[in-house]
C-alpha cells in the first residue's frame, strides 16, 4: 500500500493569505512565526496579523528566525508556544522560517521529547493536540508549506538533520503570489534551482507513483519555461514558479528524494554554501550517477521538454547539459571548488560528510544503492568538476 499526504486545504493566487479567515469563529490563539526582516518590510507581516485579529484571534509574535534555523531556536520558539498556549500556528516568510516553526511544534505538543528522539524519520510524535498548523511561503524552493519535512541545522557539528514525517505535513498552506515578488535575484536562483532539484529526484526516486510523477515533471515543465523570467522579476513568471516549486513538494513529499539532498543536507552548512546552491552543484553528477539504473526515466523527462537523443543515455545525457546550461546561464559555478571550497578543508571533512550522507534520510530512496565508496566517489567529482564513469 502506497500513501499521498498534502495539506488539507491549498490557496493560492494574488491576495490568497486573507484566505486566513476562514480560521474565524474555530480558533482562539494564533501565535506567527517568521524571520522578520522582508515580510515586515513588505508589510505582509503586519497584514498576516491584521487579518488573524479581525478573524477574533488573539495573536503572539515570535520572529527573528534565522537562515538555517537552529535547534536553539527551536526550543526558543516552542518555549514561546508553551508560554501562549496557541490553538494555530502560523509560519509566513521563506523556508527557515517555516522549518523551525514546524519543529517548534513538536516540541510546544511534546515538551519533553528531546531532538534526539526525532532525528530518525517518521519518528515525530502525533501532533495536533494541541494546535493546527499554517504555512505561507515568501520564497519559492522549499515548498515546505506542502512536504512532511523540516531541515533544522546543529552548528555543534555543522549538520543539518531532514526531519521526516507526515505529521509535520501543514494542515493549510497559502501561496500568495505577491510574496515571491519580494525575493533578491540570487534567492530566486537558488530557490528555483532547489525546485528543479526537488522535482528531478522526485521523478525517480525510489518510491515515485503515478501521483507523484504528474506533479514532478509538470513542476519541472513549469520551472523551466518561467525560472529565467522569474528571476529578472517577471511578475507572472514569478508567480507561476511559486506554484510549479508547491507541485514538486507534493511529489518529493511523497515520493521522497535522493543522494543530492543526502550530499546537500552535509555540505551546505559545512562549506557556507546556501542549500539550493549545493542542490545546484550536486544535481548534474548524481543525474549521470543514477542514470546507471533509471536513463529511462531521466530520457522521459527530456522527450516532455522536447530534448533531442536517440536512445536513454542521450536523452538523459541532454537533460544534464540542459541543467548545466541553464545553472551557467544564471550566474552557478558547479564545482564546490569554483565556490571558493579549498582543497585543505575539503579534505579534512570529506571522510565525515560522506559518512553522514550515507545515513541521511534521503540515500534510501535513491534510485542506485550507494555505500560510502560510491557517495565518496560522487562527492569527489561534485567539489572538482569532474564527470561520473562509473
Amino acid at each position: 500500500m502506497s500513501r499521498f499526504t498534502i495539506p488539507r486545504d491549498l490557496y493560492y493566487g494574488e491576495n490568497a493569505i486573507e484566505e486566513l479567515k476562514v480560521l474565524e469563529g474555530k480558533y482562539k490563539r494564533a501565535i506567527v512565526v517568521t524571520g522578520g526582516s522582508s515580510m515586515k518590510k513588505f508589510g505582509f507581516l503586519d497584514e498576516c496579523l491584521a487579518i488573524l485579529k479581525k478573524s477574533g484571534l488573539e495573536t503572539s509574535l515570535f520572529d527573528g528566525v534565522e537562515p538555517d534555523p537552529s535547534i536553539d531556536t527551536v526550543f526558543k520558539g516552542a518555549k514561546a508556544m508553551q508560554e501562549f498556549k496557541p490553538d494555530v500556528i502560523v509560519a509566513i516568510g521563506g523556508g527557515s522560517a517555516i522549518d523551525a516553526a514546524k519543529a517548534m511544534w513538536v516540541f510546544y505538543e511534546h515538551p519533553s521529547t528531546t531532538f534526539d528522539d526525532i532525528k530518525d524519520p517518521f519518528t515525530v510524535p502525533t501532533l495536533r493536540n494541541k494546535a493546527i498548523f499554517v504555512a505561507i511561503p515568501s520564497t519559492s524552493g522549499t515548498a515546505t508549506e506542502v512536504t512532511a519535512f523540516s531541515v533544522i541545522t546543529d552548528y555543534s557539528t555543522n549538520v543539518k538533520y531532514p526531519l521526516a514525517d507526515f505529521n509535520l505535513t501543514p494542515d493549510i498552506a497559502i501561496l500568495d503570489t505577491r510574496l515571491p515578488q519580494t525575493m533578491p535575484e540570487v534567492v530566486a536562483v537558488d530557490t528555483g534551482l532547489d525546485a528543479l532539484t526537488h522535482a528531478t529526484e522526485a521523478y525517480v526516486a525510489l518510491f515515485a507513483s503515478p501521483i507523484t510523477d504528474g506533479l514532478a515533471i509538470k513542476s519541472i515543465e513549469m520551472i523551466v519555461e518561467t525560472i529565467e523570467s522569474a528571476i529578472k522579476g517577471d511578475k507572472e513568471a514569478r508567480g507561476s514558479m511559486h506554484i510549479a516549486q508547491s507541485l514538486a513538494g507534493m511529489a518529493f513529499s511523497n515520493a521522497l528524494l535522493g543522494i543530492v539532498h543526502s550530499l546537500a543536507h552535509k555540505t551546505g552548512a559545512e562549506f557556507k554554501i546556501t542549500h539550493g546552491r549545493c542542490n545546484a552543484i550536486l544535481l548534474p553528477y548524481v543525474i549521470e550517477y543514477n542514470a546507471k539504473v533509471c536513463a529511462n526515466k531521466f530520457a522521459k523527462i527530456a522527450k516532455y521538454l522536447g530534448l533531442k537523443g536517440s536512445n536513454d543515455i542521450e536523452l538523459t545525457q541532454a537533460y544534464v547539459k540542459m541543467i548545466k546550461d541553464l545553472a551557467i546561464k544564471l550566474g552557478v559555478k558547479l564545482s564546490y571548488k569554483e565556490n571558493g571550497v579549498t582543497e585543505e578543508h575539503y579534505k579534512s571533512v570529506r571522510d565525515k560528510i560522506v559518512t553522514n550522507a550515507v545515513l541521511d534520510p534521503c540515500t534510501g530512496s535513491n534510485p542506485r544503492p550507494t555505500d560510502a565508496e560510491a557517495m565518496g566517489k560522487v562527492l569527489d567529482a561534485a567539489y572538482y568538476g569532474t564527470p561520473i564513469n562509473f
